[in-house]
């Protein structure tokens, strides 16, 4: 039987195509989002591919929406041994300006969110003795981002529970990977560009060491053989997808 994989933040850019990359490897695929009716209808375009796919609404900073989401993927599916954490909130504003509530939100969906869903699925991988777990961080984390301090701040902590988790879980047969992708063309970052927040994206392109901007399929490829059985001797790693900054 197929392993059951669920993936946050997936009805759109790198989520909804990690979806689809597990689904056509076989994978019964659970995706998850804010936008529930977004949700829905990437799973209804992979069940027209032929793969078994189900979409929830969630807001992974809600433990109790966390908690019935996975309880129903459970329901239809069965125990979850794959988790990829893609949910993600970003803001441009300068640290002085930053609100404690604008903070408190950031931390809460990218950094809590990662925890809530990671600790509710962990269950299921240690009775199986086997599990893949990859969140999606940020190559900013690495480098530093002007105006997103709460940004980079919740990232980093992405990261280092990304790396405490691969030490306590490795002898359980589960490894925890994180790939912080560099500059990834998603309707997020169009967004980013059409309001003023980034330099045009044929600019940052220009300046990537490969000369293009990163896709989702970028990262969905590298996702898909950190989840696989393949992958069982990668763990604790920053997997960076990237065009060759950062290196």
């Amino acid at each position: 039987m197929s392993r059951v994989a669920v993936v946050t933040g997936a009805a759109s850019g790198m989520g909804r195509t990690i979806g689809r990359y597990l689904a056509d490897r076989g994978r019964r695929v659970a995706l998850l989002d804010l936008d529930g009716d977004g949700a829905e209808r990437a799973a209804e375009e992979l069940r027209a591919r032929g793969a078994r796919a189900m979409g929830r609404k969630v807001d992974v900073a809600d433990r109790a929406a966390v908690d019935q989401a996975l309880g129903d993927v459970r329901a239809e599916f069965g125990p979850i041994e794959i988790m990829v954490t893609s949910a993600g909130l970003d803001e441009f504003e300068s640290f002085t300006k930053i609100s404690i509530a604008a903070w408190d939100r950031m931390v809460a969906v990218n950094l809590t969110g990662t925890f809530h869903c990671l600790q509710a699925v962990v269950p299921d991988m240690l009775a199986a003795r086997w599990g893949r777990i990859v969140t999606i961080s940020s190559s900013s984390a690495q480098s530093g981002a002007a105006r997103m301090a709460h940004y980079v701040a919740s990232k980093g902590g992405v990261v280092g529970l990304t790396k405490a988790l691969a030490v306590e879980l490795a002898p359980h047969g589960i490894t925890v990977n994180t790939i912080p992708p560099g500059f990834i063309d998603t309707p997020m970052a169009r967004r980013a560009e059409a309001a003023g927040h980034l330099p045009s994206i044929d600019a940052i392109a220009a300046r990537t060491p490969v000369r293009r901007a990163g896709t989702p399929d970028d990262v969905a490829a590298a996702c898909a053989f950190l989840c696989s059985d393949e992958a069982g001797y990668i763990t604790g790693q920053l997997i960076g997808v990237n065009g060759g900054w950062y290196l």
